[in-house]
């Protein structure tokens, strides 16, 4: 079975100046990639879990600041990545200084084949993108979110 993952798309701002919170994936396989390598903060979950609360607790850990409780999420539908993964999103309107923002590690075999063990963080940074700039730094199956939030008129 694929992997799921669930995810919370941030903006702000209004129609002519729509901006997207976007993170890019830390660890030493994406540190030199950056068009087509951001994502919206997201994280897998299992079978049985709610995929909207994952998508609250996964934005929580790759950001370090959990989303109000009081902030309305609208389904953006899910799509399908080039790996297979299968990724469900909500849009949320609100703001937050995205260079605050601190991950949750993750740790693995660096350099390979070495034995030794490194600790890196989920994801390295958080930025404020304009949507037509978001729709070159996004990785190209996750766009669509930003078709679905701009047919919804947030856009």
């Amino acid at each position: 079975m694929a992997k799921r993952s669930a995810g919370i798309l941030l903006h702000r701002g209004g129609a002519g100046a729509r901006e997207v919170l976007l993170v890019h994936p830390g660890g030493p396989f994406w540190a030199k990639r950056d068009d087509g390598a951001w994502s919206i903060p997201k994280g897998e979950y299992d079978d049985g879990e709610d995929p909207r609360a994952a998508a609250r607790r996964e934005f929580e850990e790759e950001l370090g600041t959990a989303l109000p409780d009081d902030a309305e999420l609208r389904e953006l539908g899910e799509v399908r990545q080039k790996n297979g993964k299968r990724v469900v999103a909500w849009a949320a309107e609100g703001d937050l200084d995205a260079s605050a923002a601190h991950s949750n590690t993750f740790e693995m075999e660096w350099p390979p084949r070495s034995g030794r063990r490194q600790e890196f963080p989920e994801i390295d940074r958080a930025e404020w993108f304009p949507l037509a700039r978001a729709r070159e730094k996004l990785l190209p199956a996750q766009a669509a979110f930003l078709d679905r939030l701009e047919e919804e008129g947030a856009g």
